[in-house]
């Protein structure tokens, strides 16, 4: 059930995000200090970063539902946060700390990555 549950929350935090930012960018983006130019090329970056959270955040869904799924999903969204997470952290190190909301993102990041890293580890192993 732990294993659900996981995959389910994860998978609601990057439908939250994903959507964000595909429908609201300008909002999303300015609850953390950052003003989106009018500028249709960081609007399509922004959109397809958002838009590829969310298909993450889809499939983590599933996994929580439909068992087959359930290491697909732990695997991709371990992959895609711990990515974020180690993301922000070489940001900080060689662009310097960012707003402190992008620092608490990125530790949640980290947080859900290794959730879902510890679902792979806690699946029982099929007899072959």
């Amino acid at each position: 059930m732990i294993r659900r549950v996981t995959l389910f929350v994860s998978g609601a935090v990057a439908l939250y995000i994903g959507g964000a930012l595909l429908f609201l960018p300008a909002a999303f983006r300015g609850q953390y200090g950052i003003a989106m130019a009018d500028d249709p090329s960081l609007y399509s970056e922004t959109r397809a970063s958002g838009a590829a959270v969310l298909a993450v955040g889809v499939l983590l869904v599933a996994g929580a539902i439909v068992a087959r799924l359930e290491f697909t999903a732990a695997a991709a969204g371990g992959a895609v946060y711990l990515a974020y997470a180690l993301a922000r952290g070489y940001s900080g190190i060689v662009d310097g700390a960012p707003n402190s909301g992008l620092i608490l993102g990125g530790v949640v990041e980290l947080l859900l990555g290794l959730a879902c890293l510890h679902v792979l580890t806690r699946r029982p192993i099929a007899p072959t």
